[in-house]
Order: C-alpha cells, then structure tokens, then sequence
C-alpha cells in the first residue's frame, strides 16, 4: 500500500526519507548532521526507495534531494555511522562479500556493489528521475546526482570532486545527465521508460558504460598505490584536509 507519509512523520535516524505526491515521489537522503554522506545503510535504502518507485504504478517521475542544507558530501570516510566493515546483501553486482577478504579484494569487491553496482542499477529505473541539488554536492555526491536524467541547481550549490587530492583519478562513477517533475509526469509512462532507454542507450554507445570500467580499474589500483606508499588507501586525506583545502 503506497505510503504517503510526510518525512517529518519518519524515525529521525531513517537513512532516507521517501515521500509520494501525486504522480512524483520524493527520495531524500535523511543524514544532514553529516552533510548527507553516503554509508552503505544509505546506500541500500535508497535501492529500496528507488525500487519502490519503480514498481508504484501511481509514480510517473522520482526527485532526489538530501535533507538539511546539502545535497551530499560524498561517501562516509569518517562519521560514527560508517559501515563500510559490514556486511549487506548484495543486489548491484556477482561479486562475493568484502568482509573476511585482504587487500585490493575487499575495497574492489565492495565499491563493485555499493558505488558503480548500485549506480548502473539506479540509471535503468524506467521512470525519469530528477536531482534536486543545494549546497554541497562533492566527491561521491555528483554520482547518485549523475543517475538521474535531469539535474536541477540552486544558486547555491555548487560540485568538486576533491578525489584527485587522493591521487586518486576521480569518483567511481562518472556520467553527465540533466525539468520540472509535474510537466514531465504529464507524460504517458511508458513513452518515459522508452524515451529514458533511448537516452541511456545512445550514451552507452558512445562509449560510457566502457568508459566507466576502464576508470573504475583505475581507481582501485590508485586505492592500492596509495596503500602501499602512504598512510592509507586515501592518501592520509581525510574530513579535516578536504576541508582544509577548500577555504
């Protein structure tokens, strides 16, 4: 049964917050303390709302925001709520569990499901999907934003990828989509889902989707230099020197 339910009517420490009106449902990350950074509990919760638009045959367009005054600070390195040691259930990719395994093999194992698995997924809901972005969207931000078809920027926000200060060669995902959620929804749905599809195919044959790998291998083997040759997998960069280096 469709829950209509405010957001302010959720458990305050719910991950994301998923709200339908009318034909447009609203999935907001729900982790303002932390500028909505990205833990795999977020993660996996917006795979649960993004599948329940899907198949909610009422919902004709979905709008992604994060709550509080930022859109996303990118992926969790470093709050209470970071949960990248546990285990979830796999649903993005074939690969095994990370957890108990060494290394390369655990982030590569990891990141496979949670990042660039969980992306590629949430870009073929066959409805169209709209970011909503304010504030801050940096690092990992942008890539839940790159999944949807449309992105729509207050005055105020504003994107970085910080990630190369890591000696790493930028997020795991990358891809460039950008609309006004009732207009499109006044749209038959299956002319959407086709119109999405046409779209998604044509950026895949122009090279994206293998595009994509070929960064992603990158990535991790920066992930194990910096292993090998610094204080950590990121290069010792941590909350305090991003933010260091961008006042």
């Amino acid at each position: 049964m469709p829950d209509d339910r405010r957001p302010d009517d959720r458990p305050p420490d719910t991950p994301v917050l998923y709200e339908r009106r009318g034909p447009v449902a609203y999935v907001t990350m729900n982790r303002p303390r932390y500028r909505n950074a990205q833990n795999s509990a977020m993660t996996y919760a917006l795979d649960d709302a993004f599948y329940r638009a899907a198949e909610d045959p009422e919902v004709k367009v979905a709008v992604l925001a994060g709550a509080g005054e930022h859109f996303s600070a990118g992926h969790d390195i470093g709050t209470p709520g970071r949960d990248a040691h546990l285990p979830f259930e796999r649903r993005a990719g074939l690969w095994w569990g990370h957890t108990g395994r060494p290394g390369a093999e655990s982030r590569f194992a990891r990141e496979s499901e949670v990042y660039l698995g969980m992306c590629r997924r949430w870009r073929e809901l066959p409805k169209p999907v709209i970011a909503s972005v304010r504030g801050a969207c940096v690092a990992g931000g942008p890539m839940p934003a790159w999944v949807c078809d449309l992105i729509v920027a207050s005055e105020d926000a504003f994107f970085a990828d910080p990630v190369v200060r890591m000696g790493i060669p930028g997020v795991e995902y990358f891809a460039h989509p950008w609309a006004m959620a009732p207009r499109i929804a006044a749209m038959p749905a299956f002319g959407l889902a086709l119109t999405k599809r046409a779209v998604n195919q044509a950026e895949d044959l122009q090279g994206l989707h293998t595009g994509m790998d070929s960064v992603f291998g990158l990535h991790h083997l920066a992930h194990a230099h910096n292993a090998e040759t610094a204080a950590d997998s990121l290069g010792g960069v941590n909350v305090a020197a991003l933010k260091e280096a961008n006042t």
